[in-house]
C-alpha cells in the first residue's frame, strides 16, 4: 500500500506579496497586472470571499469587488521560494512530483527519515515550510495521488486531510464529482444530465457506459468510483509544454496578428533552445472579444529544427482554422509541446 502526500501551498503567489505588506493581510489582495486586459493570476481568501478567483479578468473583479487591491506579479521572487520549499521535499523523499510551483505529489512510502506515518511525514513538511518561509500549505495524505489531492483542499487552508486505506469506501461515498481533477464544466454537465452527483452514483454505472458516453476519460472516472488510481508519483516528469500569450489593448483581426505571432514564436523558440529541449508539437490559441477560445494543434513525427520550422508550422494552422477576416481577437498564444531533450545531431527540416 502506497503513501502518497499531496501538498498545496495557500493561496501562494498573494501569501508571498503579503509577507511584506502584512498591513494588507485581511483585505482583499489579487495578484495581477495593470494591463486593461489583465486577468487575475491568484486571489487571497479574503478576496476570495467576494467571488474573485484565478484566470477572472480584471474588469469582472473590479465589478465584484471595487476595493480589491492589486499587486504586480514578481515571479522570480515565488520561484525562489517553491526552491526553498522543494529543498524541504528532499529530505524526505526522492520521489517528488511537481505540479506547478505552488503544488507537488510525494510519495513517502519508503522515506529518508524512516518515519512510519505518513500523516507525520506531511505535518513535519508543512511546520518546516512555515518555519523557512512563513507560510501555509495544506496537505493531503492518502493511498494514491487522486485521493491525495482531492484531501489536500478539504481543510484549507492550513489544514491537513488523511484518508486511510480502510477510509477510502467510506470517504469517496458522497464526493462531489466536481472535486475530481479533471472533470470540467462540460464533463459536470454531461454526468448531471445522467444524473451522477456523487462517487458513489458513479459506482453504480458500468464501465463500458462510462466509456460509451465519455470515451476514454469513461475508464478513468469507472476507476476513480472505486477509489483506485495506479498512476505512479513520476519524480523526473518532464515539462508539458512552453507557451506564451498575449493579451491586446484592442482587438486585433487576424490579419493585424501578424508581428505578434512571430513575436510570440521568437520567445517560445529562445525557451525552448535554453532549456535544451526539443519539440514534436505546436498549438495556437485565439481569444475572441466575448472569451470564446479557438485552438488547433499539430504534431510530427520528427522535432521542429528551426524557428523557422515553427513559423510555418503556425501560418499552416491559421490557415487550416480558415478564420473569418472579420472576427477580432484580445488575445492570442503559441505553445510547443511533446517536449523532449535536444539531441545533437542534425534534424531534417519538416519542410
Amino acid at each position: 500500500m502506497r503513501k502518497i502526500i499531496h501538498i498545496d501551498m495557500d493561496a501562494f503567489y498573494a501569501s508571498v506579496e503579503l509577507r511584506e505588506r502584512p498591513e494588507l493581510k485581511h483585505l482583499p489582495v489579487v495578484i495581477s497586472s495593470h494591463h486593461p486586459r489583465a486577468v487575475i493570476a491568484a486571489a487571497s481568501y479574503p478576496a476570495r470571499a467576494f467571488g474573485l478567483r484565478s484566470a477572472m479578468p480584471m474588469s469582472q473583479a473590479r465589478k465584484l469587488c471595487p476595493q480589491v487591491i492589486v499587486i504586480e506579479p514578481h515571479f522570480d521572487q515565488y520561484r525562489a521560494v517553491s526552491s526553498q520549499i522543494h529543498q524541504i521535499f528532499q529530505q524526505h523523499t526522492h520521489l517528488i512530483e511537481p505540479l506547478s510551483l505552488d503544488e507537488a505529489y510525494l510519495d513517502v512510502t519508503e522515506n529518508l527519515q524512516n518515519i512510519p506515518s505518513a500523516t507525520e511525514v506531511a505535518e513535519r513538511i508543512r511546520a518546516d515550510i512555515f518555519r523557512l518561509t512563513g507560510l501555509t500549505a495544506s496537505a493531503g495524505v492518502a493511498p494514491n495521488k487522486f485521493l491525495a489531492k482531492v484531501a489536500s483542499d478539504w481543510h484549507k487552508p492550513n489544514g491537513i486531510c488523511v484518508i486511510k486505506p480502510s477510509q477510502v469506501q467510506h470517504f469517496i461515498q458522497n464526493l462531489p464529482l466536481k472535486k475530481i481533477p479533471g472533470v470540467g464544466k462540460v464533463t459536470q454537465e454531461k454526468l448531471h444530465s445522467l444524473k451522477l452527483e456523487t462517487l458513489g452514483d458513479l459506482q453504480k454505472i458500468e464501465e463500458n457506459t462510462l466509456i460509451h458516453h465519455f470515451g476514454k476519460y469513461g475508464k478513468q472516472l469507472f476507476l476513480y468510483a472505486q477509489g483506485i488510481d495506479e498512476r505512479p508519483v513520476e519524480a523526473e516528469r518532464q515539462r508539458q509544454q512552453i507557451s506564451n500569450e498575449t493579451t491586446f489593448d484592442d482587438d486585433l483581426t487576424l490579419q493585424q496578428c501578424t508581428s505578434h505571432w512571430n513575436q510570440l514564436i521568437e520567445r517560445v523558440w529562445q525557451a525552448l533552445v535554453k532549456k535544451q529541449l526539443q519539440a514534436r508539437g505546436v498549438t495556437v490559441k485565439l481569444k475572441l472579444k466575448n472569451f470564446q477560445v479557438l485552438q488547433h494543434s499539430k504534431s510530427f513525427k520528427q522535432a521542429l529544427s528551426s524557428q523557422q520550422d515553427m513559423i510555418q508550422v503556425v501560418q499552416t494552422l491559421l490557415s487550416e482554422m480558415q478564420i473569418a477576416e472579420h472576427l477580432q481577437f484580445r488575445l492570442i498564444g503559441v505553445e510547443l509541446y511533446q517536449l523532449a531533450e535536444a539531441q545533437q545531431e542534425n534534424q531534417l527540416s519538416l519542410w
